[in-house]
């Protein structure tokens, strides 16, 4: 028997205009028309007919973008919400951390708050009070649970609501993206609770964001996108299809905003972003991949094409290009010119054309501003673009600064290191 059964789930949400601003729930319900004289454009589908089975003691993570149903689905779940139609069939206690703080009285104490929880999950009160003990010490909250909880930190609040949904036996674990607010120490924790649960052949359904943290606890993953489900199997095949989407859909938004960064760069021809005396212009700057295809979004190990065109209204001997990389902060990540790599202006007339390729940015997370000028040797700007154009550099490395330098970590034997599996630098492309 499966302990969870979903066939052709919909959930759909009304939405609240001038035309229906006086319709009361009452009214609505006597004269039918909650949901059936509404247009397509006056309701919101959350849910459009989702169908899945959970196999008993197996892990489901459930992933895809804000607004896709992951936290309507789970709340029908939980028994929080109806679905609008369509069948849902659970087997067992079902123990959910959903919503911050819900369930929670937030002027009574947290001791009575576990005892009002649990009762409510179909405890006896004997239970509670024989689990009472390591439900707080396992939230950490001995020093803190005669206050009233809305005296609570976010953590806090996190914190005894996992410990409680854990705590009571249930046979099915269901839990929201609340693991975010939690605090860093305590997270591992709750990991490992998890793990354990797997471990006693629990069924866990969890929503997340922390892919690295899915692949590692899923037996399967389910990808809904706009309330259906795009991908369902095998955890790491379903997340690398969902960056990949995610990364195309970052690529096309970055090359829109630089289109219209150009445009705007193109009408103001701000003071500010552009200068010089213009005797020699650059024009059509690019950023691309190594195979020449314009790019917006990079890893830190992939390469960096720059090219513009450049027009000289003169026959001129004395100029220099140069490429300026700064991050959000202003601060010059690196900075180079031809002068300084000893090459030698000689002429220039005309049209021409020039390409500065970087190997590897080897840069950390962020956003990224780049400066592109040609110079006399002295310093004076024919053309200079500053803060024009911009990248982004998206990685799995939590490194912080500017720079990522290539290193290496090395123990004596007597330094006992355990170390976590590392996401691949393929799934940074989101």
């Amino acid at each position: 028997m499966h302990p969870i059964r979903v066939t052709n789930l919909k959930k759909f949400y009304k939405k609240f205009s001038h035309k229906h601003k006086f319709l009361t729930l009452k009214s609505a319900f006597i004269d039918r028309t909650l949901f059936a004289d509404l247009a397509d454009s006056e309701r919101f589908e959350a849910l459009k007919g989702v169908s899945f089975d959970v196999k008993d003691g197996t892990t489901i993570s459930i992933i895809g973008e804000n607004g896709s149903g992951k936290s309507t689905l789970l709340k029908i779940l939980a028994g929080i919400s109806k679905p609008t139609s369509g069948e849902i069939v659970t087997n067992g206690r079902i123990s959910a951390l959903i919503e911050l703080g819900a369930g929670f009285h937030p002027e009574i104490s947290g001791r009575e708050n576990i005892f009002i929880n649990g009762i409510i999950l179909g405890l006896t009160r004997k239970k509670i009070q024989e689990k009472y003990d390591d439900i707080v010490r396992f939230a950490e909250l001995e020093d803190f649970i005669d206050n009233p909880v809305k005296s609570y930190s976010s953590g806090m609040y996190m914190r005894l609501g996992f410990s409680i949904a854990t705590n009571v036996d249930p046979d099915i674990l269901l839990i929201d993206e609340v693991l975010a607010v939690g605090d860093a120490s305590f997270v591992p924790k709750c990991l490992d609770k998890i793990n354990e649960f797997k471990r006693q052949g629990k069924t866990i359904i969890f929503v997340s964001h922390d892919l690295s943290t899915v692949e590692r606890i899923s037996d399967e993953v389910i990808w809904l996108k706009n309330g259906r489900i795009e991908m369902q199997g095998y955890p790491k095949r379903v997340v690398d299809a969902y960056l990949e989407y995610i990364g195309k859909k970052d690529e096309k938004k970055a090359e829109e905003k630089h289109e219209e960064e150009e445009k705007e760069a193109e009408e103001s021809q701000a003071q500010e972003k552009r200068w010089g005396s213009q005797e020699i212009e650059i024009n059509n700057v690019k950023m691309m991949d190594g195979a020449g295809k314009e790019k917006y979004i990079y890893k830190p190990d992939e390469p960096l094409t720059v090219s513009f065109d450049v027009v000289s209204h003169i026959d001129e001997t004395d100029f220099a290009f140069g490429l300026g990389i700064f991050n959000t902060g202003g601060i010059c990540c690196y900075g180079t010119n031809t002068v300084m790599e000893s090459y030698t202006s000689q002429n220039i007339a005309g049209k021409g054309t020039v390409t500065i390729r970087i190997p590897a940015l080897n840069l950390v997370n962020g956003t990224y501003f780049l400066d592109v000028a040609v110079h006399k040797r002295d310093g004076f700007p024919f053309d200079y673009h500053h803060f024009q154009y911009t990248f982004h550099v998206v990685s799995n490395h939590r490194d912080v600064g500017v720079l990522r330098v290539a290193h290496e970590w090395e123990f004596s034997k007597n330094i006992q290191m355990g170390k976590k599996e590392a996401p691949a630098e393929d799934d940074a492309e989101g």
